[in-house]
């Protein structure tokens, strides 16, 4: 089953371990938020001891969150083949996306604060169906730009073979 969304004749490429960094920052700020909201409203409109299960909750919701992120960070992939682009994600659902360079009409590279303060980038790549778009994220900017740069002329050369 795992030939399905790994070929085996293609050198995948891994992104970077700091994705899984950026990520966990980015839950760590949003179920602190949830956390805090949750415990003032139970320690001020009920009881202090609802306050500290709902912390313990929230604790435990952040370690699950810590555990899958990095599952997920480690499923992460790419490999560019002679005439398409392979990504594949996922660890409960799986992903493998195939996007022929011919089919893109534009590549995109990303990168919000917290990405940027890390050194990682995004790259995605759009076609004329949405539903074949891909992004490989996590990537350095040194990599995505490299990256940016080869597919955008694979993907100007092929479609001018169409």
């Amino acid at each position: 089953m795992d030939d399905l969304f790994a070929p085996s004749d293609v050198s995948w490429t891994p992104v970077s371990p700091k994705l899984a960094a950026v990520r966990r920052v980015s839950a760590a700020i949003m179920i602190g938020v949830v956390a805090i909201a949750g415990l003032l409203l139970f320690g001020l409109l009920l009881d202090w001891l609802y306050a500290v299960l709902w912390l313990v909750l929230m604790a435990a919701i952040f370690v699950w969150t810590w555990i899958l992120i990095g599952r997920n960070q480690r499923s992460w992939k790419y490999a560019e083949r002679e005439d398409e682009l392979l990504v594949s994600h996922g660890i409960l659902f799986r992903q493998l996306v195939v996007v022929p360079y011919g089919r893109m009409q534009f590549v995109d590279v990303a990168a919000g604060p917290l990405e940027r303060s890390f050194g990682i980038a995004t790259v995605e790549l759009h076609t004329a169906t949405p539903a074949t778009d891909a992004k490989i994220p996590g990537l350095h900017p040194d990599e995505a730009s490299r990256l940016r740069d080869r597919l955008s002329a694979l993907g100007q050369a092929q479609a001018w073979g169409l």
